[in-house]
């Protein structure tokens, strides 16, 4: 169950659904995470303590990497290996592309240089090691891992779920407003967001989504990831 602080929040969020949808969601299994687990990331994070929400896109579109938590793929355990990143890893491509930056922006890379070599060669004895460990390093920071749609069915379908979760979205960021949490936007499904609710009062921090490439090296990435220190013990 979610944490105490959040229960009539979310109770309020998930009235604003259609009756339908929440039909759908009570009556169906065929979606990940499952009806446990697609609140997860209200369950680890207090409300006093969200400093900012990260939107994604949807959940990963398999059961064992989709956590309920926005950008948390359950089926990667280890995040480095003697070679440099593991190979969970470099098969997650936004995830790899997430962790190169990190790393650029401890100093420990440089933008000419990101390749498995060069990550094999750092000292990592004061990094962590799995991926439960960013996700606890993404909640101590007071950041909320959300995505846009809090279920995936099919490719085809996202386009529906992030549109049924938007009066849940919105009742949540309502509830939010008082605290000001500054809202950071992965990907076009996320950026969406400031064309249908009513934003005006947030701080927003718009970012290509990490499977781009690019990502790696923006700024805008870079100043608001690196003082966080996601990658350290």
């Amino acid at each position: 169950m979610p944490s105490d602080n959040w229960d009539y929040i979310l109770k309020e969020a998930y009235e604003e659904l259609e009756a339908d949808y929440r039909f759908f969601l009570e009556e169906n299994t065929a979606y990940i995470p499952n009806k446990e687990n697609y609140l997860n990331a209200f369950k680890t994070l207090p409300k006093e303590k969200v400093n900012y929400i990260l939107f994604g896109q949807d959940p990963y579109p398999r059961a064992e990497s989709a956590s309920g938590y926005a950008f948390i793929d359950a089926r990667v355990k280890t995040i480095f290996s003697e070679k440099g990143l593991s190979k969970e890893v470099n098969r997650a491509t936004s995830l790899r592309n997430f962790v190169k930056m990190a790393l650029l922006a401890r100093g420990d890379l440089s933008p000419d240089d990101l390749s498995q070599d060069a990550i094999a060669a750092l000292d990592k004895t004061a990094f962590i090691s799995s991926i439960g460990e960013l996700r606890c390093n993404f909640e101590r920071n007071g950041v909320l891992l959300l995505n846009t749609a809090l279920v995936f069915t099919d490719k085809k379908s996202s386009a529906r779920h992030v549109k049924a979760w938007r009066p849940f979205v919105q009742s949540l960021l309502h509830s939010l407003e008082p605290q000001a949490p500054k809202l950071i936007l992965f990907g076009n499904h996320a950026k969406e967001l400031k064309k249908h609710l009513p934003l005006e009062n947030f701080e927003t921090i718009e970012l290509e989504h990490p499977y781009n490439h690019t990502f790696i090296t923006n700024s805008k990435a870079l100043d608001l990831f690196g003082p966080m220190q996601l990658l350290d013990k």
